[in-house]
């Protein structure tokens, strides 16, 4: 006997995460689980038959895909792939009845009300007001930002392409980095240096300012490997300065844009960071620049310093949300 499941999906521009879910206590409970490279596929649909081609038991009773861009009358055109995906075409291709699209952040933040301690890092410990709305900062192939608002006891996720947003200097040093990105980009989003690709442009940057040299192992490793992963790693071991800065300087404006969206939300409920990157540079997060880069708005900095900060560590975040949003369409 076929038995009935929800099918989550977390749609990014590296990789596509699919999960089947069943009621569980608390929270949906995970089954099955399998990722696909995005760009090896021409669109979504094509990745779901390769996926339920295997899982021929399945009824899929509902699914969610929370997807990297904005969604808008349950169509989305994603950021940072050529695919164009909808409720409509999702439900016609799968003979399904119940279909939802949502934004990557708004899968993410239906989950953080389910995630344990051990599903968190605590940046700052804060004082969470009861009741106060929560930001979402989640950095990755792209930028993603999110505000969760309470009304009358419920939680309700508000979408947001806040990554897109003009990146603001703080300080000499980043407006050098603004003008290197001009030149070569034109519009300098936020998403543009706090994401997997800006890693690699600040890395670039200062290559290029002649401050540091590039040792030959190092140009190896970033010609057969993920540049942001390289980078990252070579500066949390502190193997080579060029990366040590490069990681310091994302860390800190990380720490500025998260802030902003704190102010702009009002977030004294907590700020969340999501996403690939924050997990994989934790000590760097925690080093204390993060923080001060947070903190860091003049007249609020006693706000900022109340407002608690933490990092999600559960990478099946947006599919555990993707799924409680799959399984109230039902």
């Amino acid at each position: 006997m076929k038995k009935p499941m929800v099918l989550a999906g977390d749609i990014g521009g590296t990789k596509t995460n699919l999960a089947l879910f069943v009621k569980g206590e608390g929270r949906p409970s995970f089954s099955d689980f399998e990722s696909y490279p995005s760009r090896d596929a021409p669109n979504l649909e094509s990745i779901v038959k390769d996926y339920l081609s295997n899982r021929s038991a399945v009824v899929v009773s509902s699914a969610c895909f929370g997807i990297a861009g904005p969604v808008v009358n349950g169509r989305c055109k994603t950021t940072n792939l050529p695919w164009e995906v909808s409720e409509t075409r999702l439900k016609r291709v799968f003979g399904w009845k119940r279909v939802r699209l949502v934004n990557d952040l708004t899968a993410t933040a239906m989950s953080i009300s389910v995630l344990t301690r051990r599903e968190r890092a605590v940046l700052n410990k804060g004082r969470p007001q009861r009741g106060g709305n929560l930001a979402l900062v989640a950095p990755g192939t792209g930028l993603g930002q999110g505000l969760i608002v309470f009304h009358q006891g419920r939680a309700h996720p508000v979408a947001s392409e806040g990554g897109h947003v003009d990146f603001a200097p703080t300080n000499e040093e980043e407006v050098e980095l603004w003008r290197y990105l001009r030149r070569n980009l034109g519009h300098v989003s936020v998403e543009r240096i706090v994401s997997g690709p800006g890693l690699g442009s600040i890395y670039a940057w200062l290559r290029e300012s002649g401050r540091y040299g590039e040792p030959e192992w190092l140009k190896a490793r970033l010609r057969v490997e993920d540049p942001a992963k390289v980078i990252a790693e070579t500066g949390l071991t502190g193997k080579h300065p060029l990366c040590v800065e490069s990681l310091r300087i994302f860390v800190s404006i990380l720490g500025a844009a998260a802030g902003n969206l704190a102010l702009t939300g009002l977030a004294t409920g907590g700020v969340y960071l999501g996403g690939g990157i924050p997990p994989k540079i934790l000590p760097a997060l925690g080093t204390g620049s993060f923080m001060r880069a947070f903190t860091d708005k003049g007249r609020f900095r006693g706000l900022l310093e109340n407002i608690p900060v933490h990092v999600i560590l559960n990478e099946g975040a947006a599919l555990i949300g993707a799924a409680e949003c799959a399984f109230q369409a039902v």
